[in-house]
């Protein structure tokens, strides 16, 4: 069990309950605030689209251990991240 990984996911799913339920918004850094139409929505897509799998992947990668997860890790966290991306550019900037 590697226990940096797993205090890792832990703040990932503590930074998704700030973020999609609480509404910190401001915990995101890289959008002009100007630009979003919805912040309530984007709270909810990056808290429960992102950082919330994220952290249970990590979470997960911190109990498992396999072949290759390093890559595993990687690949899913870049997936989910042009995914959550792509969304929020095509429906909540203006």
């Amino acid at each position: 069990m590697d226990y940096g990984l797993l205090i890792i996911g832990i703040l990932l799913l503590v930074v998704s309950y700030l973020v999609g339920v609480k509404k910190q918004t401001w915990l995101l850094a890289g959008f002009n605030e100007k630009h979003i139409k919805n912040k309530s929505l984007l709270g909810r897509i990056t808290g429960s689209g992102f950082f919330l799998p994220l952290g249970l992947i990590v979470i997960m990668n911190s109990i498992l251990d396999y072949a290759n997860e390093g890559t595993v890790l990687l690949v899913s966290m870049l997936l989910l991240l042009t995914a959550v991306y792509l969304f929020i550019n095509k429906k909540l900037m203006d």
